[in-house]
């Protein structure tokens, strides 16, 4: 029986089979199974940064324009962002957890007719449209007009999909999911492919944080939350495990997490808040023995690390953070350390190389 890994080795297989050699685009999406979306550009968008570090020569919103190339799906997984369309078809048809009244389901169908006259609509057209189902609190504070959030709701539904974006704004058109067999065998199915799809993301996951993410597909898939709870249940006989330290982790089983072929990444890395290396927070304490925070929302008096910090890695360890910004049409960055910042001349020129790699990631073109 092959030996429990130490922490150490877990560390080293959390960076590697993430932060894999640079492949292609629909290759990246494919090996990442998804892609976590966020709007906020600091310096670019979520999903950008994070495909920044694995697809070979890739531009700050190559995703969004490639996108109806790419045989893929925005839609809600764990969280929103972007999947393979094999991976939407284990989502839907979507139970919603809270169903529409009849004047919401009347305004629903009323809208899904003008999509379909048209065929694809900008949510400004339905906003014309509809101007008399007048305007409701946004998300973030403000107000938009009811029919935006309803082309959300109908979009989670999975009534419309998203066709392309247009400067960041979905632009749908409607959308029918198949009818899936509902069997006990095939609900299961589902929700283990599901399941597999988390492990392979986020693995190594200590146990706590692959039950967190299993309660997040509820938000997915809400209509399948007995299964996958079920799935998680029987963890210990689906996925390769082990206890360290009184923790139990988990990795899909066809992988060996003492390998010593799990390699630390060359130079210095610059990682988005919701990369899959640092998502989850209580893994990246586990591993680098400090706490990292998201504080964009966050008063900035009581920012700690900055509006928008992304962890720094230099070679297996996490340094500290470093927030960037655009002035002027240069790239601006601010460093902090969690202990003193490495005396390594080789930290000093990888650090220059990365932010010379985000000089080129953010200007405007297309990559191949």
């Amino acid at each position: 029986m092959a030996r429990s890994p130490t922490l150490d080795e877990l560390r080293r297989h959390a960076i590697a089979r993430s932060l894999f050699r640079p492949v292609t685009l629909p290759a990246a999406i494919r090996r990442l199974g998804f892609v976590q979306a966020d709007p906020m550009r600091a310096p670019a968008r979520a999903q950008d940064l994070i495909l920044f570090q694995r697809v070979r020569d890739y531009r700050a919103g190559d995703l969004e324009r490639r996108y109806e190339r790419l045989g893929i799906e925005e839609d809600a997984f764990v969280n929103y962002g972007f999947m393979p369309r094999e991976t939407l078809a284990l989502l839907h048809p979507r139970t919603p957890r809270r169903p529409w009244d009849a004047a919401t389901l009347a305004q629903a169908r009323d809208v899904l007719a003008f999509v379909q006259s048209r065929g694809v609509v900008h949510p400004r057209e339905v906003g014309e449209a509809f101007a008399h189902h007048g305007r409701v609190a946004s998300y973030w504070g403000g107000e938009l007009n009811a029919s935006t959030r309803l082309l959300d709701r109908m979009h989670h539904h999975g009534w419309l999909r998203v066709r392309r974006r247009e400067a960041g704004t979905r632009v749908y058109e409607a959308m029918t999911h198949a009818e899936q067999d509902d069997s006990p065998a095939a609900r299961r199915a589902r929700a283990e492919a599901l399941v597999d799809t988390i492990v392979a993301l986020y693995a190594p996951l200590p146990a706590p944080s692959l039950g967190y993410l299993v309660t997040l597909l509820r938000y997915g898939a809400n209509h399948l939350c007995n299964e996958t709870r079920a799935v998680v249940k029987a963890a210990r006989e689906r996925y390769g495990h082990a206890t360290l330290d009184g923790t139990t982790w988990f990795w899909p089983a066809d992988e060996s997490p003492a390998s010593r072929r799990h390699q630390p990444v060359d130079g210095v890395r610059l990682l988005a808040p919701f990369d899959p290396v640092v998502w989850d927070r209580r893994r990246f304490e586990m591993l680098w023995g400090w706490a990292y925070r998201f504080e964009a929302y966050v008063p900035a008096p009581k920012r700690t690390m900055g509006h928008y910090a992304l962890p720094v890695l230099w070679g297996e360890q996490m340094v500290g953070w470093a927030n960037l910004r655009v002035e002027r049409g240069r790239l601006q960055h601010a460093l902090g350390f969690v202990a003193a910042r490495p005396r390594d001349a080789g930290f000093e020129r990888a650090l220059d190389e990365e932010l010379a790699r985000f000089e080129a990631f953010l200007q405007p073109g297309t990559s191949a």
